[in-house]
């Protein structure tokens, strides 16, 4: 069945009920697949999009019925699309996710190339005028990669604002869950606090991760200043390795979906899992773990 809800970015209030989360030890590994599968058949709130088959990478561009197949594949499981990028095919993943009754959380990518990030400003402006977009992400994890300054930054985030200005389209930032707390004016910028919680990433072992992330939600909480919150991504790889004591794995991946999905449905939290169909280019940029996140395979086949 498809899960579908009520306006997703206005502010309903915080709520931490702290759900305990599976242990392993209790489930054979089919009983696990078993629950896996249910989870993401009972539908949860959205995933990010996947743009790109093997051979296919970051400056291809994209068919738009590549873009509709995959959102063909998606639709039944979430209410809502998250894009990365307004250029070379991704403008496409708005504009099909709307035509089938979706929700859209669109991105301008933005990185050191300033004529990108003309195209891409230009390009979330247009979709956000044409209707096809409910939240505008200017930015995704600039500051980390330290892309651009602070200032920049802000530039571009009050320059998206100026221009839909009227539309009922809140803006917002993507980045790590405490830069909000690192910088305030991130927060008084936008309209919505958009965060990243990623336990995996800093080497937490499957075991704890659900608390932990329960705790990076609660520090950007403390950072949100009482405006509504918006978890863009997190995810577990099913393979490649490990961080420290986080490892990849079939088990842990299932897991960590059953307890993200459980946690966030309990507290009606907005979410974006990462990522919805394994990627094989991102082994370069993330080592081996980067071409793992979907849940779908890169066959477009449920993974479990």
């Amino acid at each position: 069945m498809s899960y579908r809800e009520s306006s997703y970015y206005k502010p309903k209030g915080y709520s931490q009920v702290a759900t305990k989360g599976l242990n392993l030890s209790d489930y054979t590994l089919e009983e696990l697949k078993a629950l896996w599968r249910k989870t993401i058949q009972e539908g949860f709130h959205g995933i990010c999009f996947s743009m790109y088959r093997d051979g296919q990478s970051p400056g291809d561009d994209i068919s738009m019925e590549q873009v509709e197949q995959r959102i063909n594949i998606l639709k039944p499981y979430v209410s809502a699309i998250r894009s990365f990028s307004c250029i070379e095919g991704n403008e496409y993943v708005p504009i099909v996710a709307k035509k089938h009754g979706l929700n859209t959380l669109v991105g301008a990518w933005l990185g050191s190339d300033k004529d990108e990030n003309e195209r891409e400003i230009e390009g979330l402006i247009a979709l956000a005028k044409d209707g096809n977009v409910d939240v505008a992400a200017v930015g995704n994890e600039v500051l980390y990669r330290n892309d651009l300054t602070l200032d920049e930054l802000i530039g571009y985030i009050n320059r998206v604002k100026e221009a839909l200005e009227g539309l009922d389209i809140p803006v917002g930032y993507v980045d790590a869950y405490y830069e909000f707390s690192r910088y305030p004016i991130l927060v008084e910028s936008t309209d919505v606090v958009l965060a990243n919680l990623y336990p995996y990433w800093e080497g937490c072992p499957i075991e704890y991760a659900l608390g932990h992330m329960q705790a990076m939600y609660g520090s950007v909480v403390d950072a949100a200043q009482g405006k509504p919150i918006i978890i863009t991504e997190t995810g577990w790889p099913s393979q490649g390795g490990g961080l420290d004591g986080a490892l990849a794995s079939g088990e842990a991946a299932m897991k960590y979906f059953i307890d993200t999905i459980q946690w966030t449905k309990t507290n009606d939290i907005p979410i974006f899992y990462f990522s919805s169909f394994d990627e094989s280019w991102k082994i370069g940029n993330e080592g081996d773990v980067g071409a793992y996140w979907g849940l779908w395979d890169k066959h477009e086949n449920l993974k479990f």
